[in-house]
């Protein structure tokens, strides 16, 4: 399992120079809420972001959501004042945008414990044709490291590359970025889908990320919230499945066998650890769900 296994289906970025906006993200279905200093934010309300999502975060109410903040990067007139100020919040992650090496991470690192705070995690932004060819050296830049996060946008525009529904133009840095974070056993985010109006698009690029491997995807608008979370989610079928599969191994293995065939299908261990991959996320997954509905209730 990878370091970190809680349900990531659904990752909505907020802008955190929008106060309404931070208010309503407390209501929404999303696993975790990216509220951003950076991209979503003009240059002249930067310092207005830092202040609104540090009063947020200290307001709490957000519930089973994962918290986690994108500040400037580090080159940036903000990138240092933002860590220093995330390191006194009680978010549960740090998001760095366009990590292209190691060093990167660590100086961040650096700030964050020079502030007082040795154990937020990092998550990176995998956005630049650099960032995929040493997504390896990210992924295990250090143990603070937990998730990479597609940056599909700003790639497309550095590749001189189309926004296509079946997403050719992304397969290899997808591929390098799975690979690495599989390799470091931490989560992988994918990208955002532009296209506000096209369910269909969108309810196929989570379909195709989650075949990939993809933890979850990163979203703009909370309406696209559900189809995320339905695409992202084990389906019954899948649950019963994994469940029986459990259950037969374990009944072979006390037979001292270690295979089994379950309706023809060859069953070994590396079937079983897929398996309970499946009902592990099942179940967290609903002990989140059953939170939210006893907190509405």
């Amino acid at each position: 399992m990878p370091r970190s296994s809680r349900p990531r289906r659904s990752v909505l970025y907020m802008p955190g120079s929008n106060a309404r906006a931070l208010e309503k993200a407390r209501t929404l279905a999303a696993d975790c809420l990216i509220l951003d200093m950076e991209d979503s934010v003009a240059a002249d309300a930067k310092l207005t972001a830092r202040e609104q999502i540090g009063a947020a975060i200290a307001e709490g109410d957000y519930g089973h959501r994962e918290i986690i903040v994108r500040t400037n990067s580090l080159d940036s007139a903000w990138g240092e004042g933002d860590l220093k100020a995330v390191a006194a919040m009680d978010a549960d992650a740090v998001l760095l945008p366009k990590v292209e090496n190691a060093e990167m991470v660590r100086d961040a690192e650096t700030i964050l414990n020079a502030a007082g705070n040795h154990k937020i995690a990092i998550w990176c932004m995998m956005e630049t044709p650099l960032g995929m060819l040493q997504a390896q050296e990210v992924a295990f830049a250090s143990t603070r490291v937990t998730c990479l996060v597609m940056g599909t946008s700003d790639l497309a525009k550095d590749l001189h590359a189309a926004h296509t529904r079946e997403r050719i133009p992304f397969m290899t840095s997808l591929g390098l970025c799975i690979l690495a974070a599989r390799a470091a056993r931490i989560a992988i985010l994918d990208g955002v889908h532009l296209d506000l109006s096209d369910d269909e698009g969108l309810h196929e690029a989570c379909i195709q990320g989650r075949q990939l491997g993809m933890d979850g995807k990163t979203l703009i608008h909370p309406k696209t919230i559900a189809i995320a979370n339905e695409c992202f989610a084990p389906s019954e079928e899948e649950l019963a499945w994994s469940r029986r599969i459990i259950e037969a191994h374990a009944e072979a293995e006390k037979e001292g066998k270690g295979v089994v065939l379950v309706d023809g299908r060859l069953v070994e261990n590396l079937h079983v650890e897929g398996a309970q991959r499946v009902v592990i996320m099942a179940e967290a997954i609903a002990a989140m769900e059953s939170d939210v509905q006893t907190a509405a209730e």
